[in-house]
This record gives structure tokens, C-alpha cells and sequence, in this order.
């Protein structure tokens, strides 16, 4: 939702970036860590499969990626839900097929502070990933 002055959300803005760079579909399992570009997603031309387990969405976008040559893209929310996607994430490392996960994340005020469901996402998927940064 575009706020009154015209200034837009984090997620506005990934999300028009999306667009423009062609994609036209993601999978992902709603979560509160990512809300605004959730909002995005629903205003946007992408079509989205709203998946029940992480591990499944990270699987859907890695089967994407295998039957397209085009990065499959999943988004899921942290903590848990990032764990339970990092099957589907090193099997496609495993296997060089094109795919992004995104993770919502803690606000970066509580960074270090054990926020609940904090994780260091360059550790966990350091080794699973070719390229993990925190935006």
C-alpha cells in the first residue's frame, strides 16, 4: 500500500525490481517478517503459490528453476522458516540450478540482542549458497 506523500515501502520497491527484471512468479509461506512486500505481491503482476511448509516453496522454486533456466524465487520468514527452506536452497546449490531465497528478517535495530528468531544468515547458509547478504 503506497503511503499519502508517495514515498514507498522496502517491499514496494524490491518487488517493482522484480518486475522489471521479468519475473513472473514466486513461492513462498506467508510470514509477519515480510509484510510489506507481501503487500507489494498482491499489487503486482507476479503470480504467487502460497505454499504450506518452507521446505515445500524452496522446492517449488527449485523445480522452477530446473524447468525454466530462470532463477526460481522463494520468499519465507526467519527463524524457522528460513531452517526449514535450506533443503530445497542446498539442493539447488547442489545442483547449479538458478534459484533466490529471500528471508525476512529482525529489524536491524535488535540485530545481536538474541532477538526472537534471530539468525545469522551468512553462517547458516554460507556454505549452501553462492552469494548470502543481509539488506
Amino acid at each position: 500500500m503506497r503511503a499519502n506523500d508517495g514515498s514507498r515501502t522496502g517491499g514496494e520497491i524490491l518487488i517493482d525490481q522484480l518486475v522489471v527484471h521479468g519475473v513472473q512468479h514466486v513461492f513462498c509461506v506467508p510470514g509477519e517478517s515480510f509484510l510489506p512486500v507481501l503487500d507489494a505481491l498482491h499489487d503486482s503482476p507476479i503470480q504467487v503459490t502460497v505454499c504450506r511448509q518452507e521446505g515445500g516453496a524452496a522446492n517449488m522454486a527449485d523445480a522452477y528453476g530446473k524447468l525454466t533456466g530462470k532463477p526460481g524465487l522463494c520468499f519465507v520468514t526467519r527463524g524457522p522458516g528460513a531452517s526449514n527452506a535450506a533443503v530445497g536452497l542446498h539442493t539447488a546449490h547442489q545442483d547449479s540450478t538458478p534459484m533466490i531465497l529471500f528471508i525476512g528478517q529482525i529489524h536491524s535495530q535488535y540485530t545481536e540482542r538474541e532477538s526472537f528468531q534471530e539468525v545469522d544468515y551468512r553462517r547458516m547458509f554460507g556454505q549452501m549458497a553462492k552469494w548470502v547478504a543481509s539488506i
